[in-house]
């Protein structure tokens, strides 16, 4: 099968974690995804969950390992000379599925065909196969100069620690619990009086509690400032719902620049939602509440796959009622924002 000749690149992505309604919760993976042609590979991949081999958190042997297969310097992990291009991001079990292709070399040129999903050893392409995607044709220099350099730099993760600043420690102690069963690490603490400048480096957001006022606020941004922490991001109106907090956090440490995102845009006009993607992808749209106990109530309002645009979800009776929330879950991004009374 010919094969045109496109474009190979990485980019930073990320599958979000987060703690969903009914106490489950998913573990958030940081990755390098494919750029094929300008364009996440990912992306062509409506309705699915998984990251590449090339995710942060794998140890250096293991993410070299990847790298040299990637390269051909290393044999297939799969017979039939397959590799996995995205894989489970809970665990590495092939019988999860992953989504696999054949990798050759064409004189200087590194090809990528027969793409599949794989849940065995062998590949059923009449079955399986992703007959829409692929063959792709990369030109040797353009593929060797993305991958060779991470051989020597090997895996790397933005911060994903969060500061929790507030006098109620109870309270801020759920949500850090929360936080840390999807690999965010979480510090609470009342101020910022004698923090150094090293401390305060190692976070990439701070969640201030209802009660702190403006000007110990002002105080702690000054602090991050003068400490060159650069691209801090404030959650500065926390909700008082744990999981609703959790994806504030989430959606505040998210790195992804705009154009690499699906899920662009979520809000509540009258009695629906109305949410953006730029391709198609599995949304889970889920209310939020308190009701009169303060007790949390969760509604799932949508869990499909939406195409690229603008869509109107209609919400049920009392969903986003009193004080309310909606998250929006793509596979790679989270979205808050405050609901409404039809």
């Amino acid at each position: 099968m010919s094969a045109e000749y496109t474009t190979f690149g990485l980019a930073p992505a990320a599958r979000t974690g987060g703690v969903l309604a009914g106490g489950a919760y998913q573990v958030h993976r940081d990755f390098l995804d494919f750029i094929v042609d300008g364009r996440p590979l990912l992306f062509r991949l409506s309705d699915l969950d998984a990251v590449s081999p090339l995710a942060a958190d794998v140890p250096p042997a293991i993410f070299t390992a990847q790298v040299r297969g990637l390269l051909l310097e290393a044999g297939p992990p799969l017979p039939d000379g397959r590799y996995i291009i995205y894989g489970c991001p809970e665990c590495e079990d092939l019988a999860c599925g992953a989504v696999t292709a054949v990798i050759r070399r064409d004189g200087d040129d590194y090809v990528w065909r027969d793409f599949a999903w794989q849940t065995t050893p062998d590949a059923d392409l009449t079955r399986n196969g992703y007959h829409g995607i692929g063959p792709f044709r990369f030109p040797g220099a353009e593929y060797r100069a993305a991958l060779a350099p991470l051989l020597a730099q090997g895996p790397g993760a933005p911060r994903r620690r969060v500061l929790l600043i507030g006098a109620r420690a109870a309270a801020l102690g759920r949500v850090a619990a929360a936080l840390r069963t999807i690999d965010i690490g979480a510090d609470i603490a009342p101020d910022l009086a004698d923090a150094s400048a090293d401390e305060l480096c190692q976070y990439g957001a701070v969640a201030f509690g209802p009660a702190v006022p403006e000007e110990a606020r002002a105080a702690v941004r000054a602090a991050f400032t003068a400490a060159g922490a650069t691209g801090v991001a404030y959650v500065d109106e926390p909700a008082p719902i744990v999981p609703v907090l959790v994806a504030q956090i989430e959606h505040a440490l998210d790195r992804t620049p705009a154009e690499r995102r699906r899920l662009t845009a979520l809000a509540v006009t009258g009695a629906a939602a109305g949410v953006e993607v730029t391709s198609p992808c599995r949304i889970r749209l889920t209310a939020y509440r308190l009701d009169r106990l303060h007790r949390t109530r969760a509604h799932q309002v949508f869990d499909g796959v939406l195409e690229p645009g603008v869509h109107r979800l209609a919400l049920a009776a009392g969903a986003v009622k009193g004080r309310s929330y909606l998250v929006a879950r793509a596979p790679e991004s989270v979205l808050v924002t405050h609901g409404k009374p039809g």
